[in-house]
């Protein structure tokens, strides 16, 4: 599996913007990418170094159209810290600014 496919976006929302001060970023993952595919995927990409991964599993959030029920889709997002002499990763940098 490619690197770009175990990482699908970056998650851009306020709670993910507080953890760039001390270098943790928050990615949507592929369901089945385990932590060490994840954390080869974010050296490899973006060239700095991890030191640890979390991950979450959400579920998808129950929708009503009418009388019927749906759910959005199910997503895993990991939480990447970096070491304390890893580079930043530009993307997020050029955002906080």
């Amino acid at each position: 599996m490619s690197p770009y496919d175990i990482i699908i976006k970056p998650v851009l929302t306020e709670k993910s913007f507080d953890g760039i001060g001390s270098k943790t970023y928050t990615f949507i993952v592929a369901k089945n990418a385990t932590k060490t595919e994840i954390k080869k995927a974010i050296e490899e990409i973006f060239g700095v170094e991890v030191k640890r991964v979390n991950t979450i599993n959400s579920l998808g959030k129950i929708r009503r159209m009418g009388r019927t029920e749906g759910r959005r889709p199910s997503t895993k997002k990991a939480y990447v810290t970096l070491l304390e002499n890893s580079k930043g990763i530009e993307f997020f940098d050029s955002m906080v600014q």
